[in-house]
């Protein structure tokens, strides 16, 4: 987990030398009134430290405590959701009620919101915000989250919160000069195919394919200088490319070799790039470089 700072707050992993710190946060009924437990009783508070305190989950997730000039005022989290399905992110806030109103929540929560989105790539960050909490709810619709609908949720009726990432700072297009078109269409656009890029644009010197707001151009261009590319020379080495499992992973690895690619350190698959690193590198014709790296899941022969 990370140490997040924001102007005002200082956001740590919570340890037990916090515990009576988080239970005098919480010996305040008001701090309950949303929950379904009530966490002004000491037992049911340190229950409640007991319960994240034994979080494992995913890097970068967890529990926070939230400071102010070195003193706790309240807990966050960011971890995958028991109540959403299929474990989502869910992230959580809770500032003591004796500093509400001074925007410290929006600003602790928009610490963990930029660290799921920005720093662990997350696709989305989920929410749960009771549907009496009109607080709560207005710090969420200050950090964007898109109010999906409602259900019941720790035992009560909450409402579905996501927010998704920005365009802000992202790749708008990328583009490869080749120095054959018909070759370049053959590998990239099986790959890209595979992977769910969909053709995007086509003319008589190129072609492009995108997926979501990004697209990748292959370009004959007559102002080419060269009719060979040179990845050990300054400029573009590889792209990097997510696939979903490590079993999707093998499965391209082994049909690429019909589709114009060949595979590159084939004697340390799939490992080249480290132990934890699941990862197949190809390189086609023109003697361009992709990497295929794993975001999860057992290999093929698990």
């Amino acid at each position: 987990m990370t140490l997040l700072t924001t102007p005002r707050l200082t956001l740590r992993p919570l340890t037990e030398a916090d515990r009576e710190a988080v239970v005098k946060v919480f010996a305040d009924p008001e701090m309950s009134r949303y929950f379904a437990a009530d966490f002004s009783d000491p037992a049911a508070a340190n229950a409640m430290v007991d319960h994240r305190l034994a979080y494992r989950g995913p890097a970068g997730q967890g529990h926070w405590v939230i400071e102010r000039d070195g003193a706790v005022i309240g807990v966050a989290h960011l971890r995958p959701s028991s109540e959403l399905p299929d474990g989502v992110p869910e992230l959580g806030y809770y500032v003591a009620s004796a500093h509400a109103g001074q925007g410290l929540a929006t600003e602790a929560a928009g610490a963990l919101l930029d660290h799921g989105l920005g720093t662990l790539g997350l696709p989305a960050v989920w929410a749960l915000v009771h549907e009496q909490n009109a607080a709560s709810r207005a710090v969420a619709a200050r950090l964007g989250f898109l109010d999906v609908g409602s259900g019941v949720h720790y035992g009560d009726l909450h409402r579905v919160l996501v927010a998704l990432p920005t365009a802000h700072g992202r790749p708008h297009h990328i583009e490869l000069w080749v120095p054959d078109l018909a070759e370049a269409s053959r590998s990239w656009g099986w790959l890209l195919g595979e992977l769910g890029w969909r053709e995007f644009q086509r003319w008589p010197a190129g072609v492009s394919w995108r997926l979501g707001g990004t697209y990748l151009v292959a370009e004959e261009s007559p102002a080419l200088s060269a009719r060979d590319h040179e990845r050990t020379r300054p400029g573009l080495n590889h792209l990097a490319l997510h696939v979903g499992t490590r079993a999707r992973v093998d499965d391209l690895a082994a049909s690429a070799l019909a589709h114009g690619w060949r595979p590159l350190f084939a004697d340390r698959y799939p490992h080249a790039g480290g132990e934890s690193h699941y990862a197949a590198y190809l390189e086609n014709g023109a003697g361009f470089e992709v990497e295929l790296v794993a975001v999860e899941g057992p290999a093929a022969d698990a």
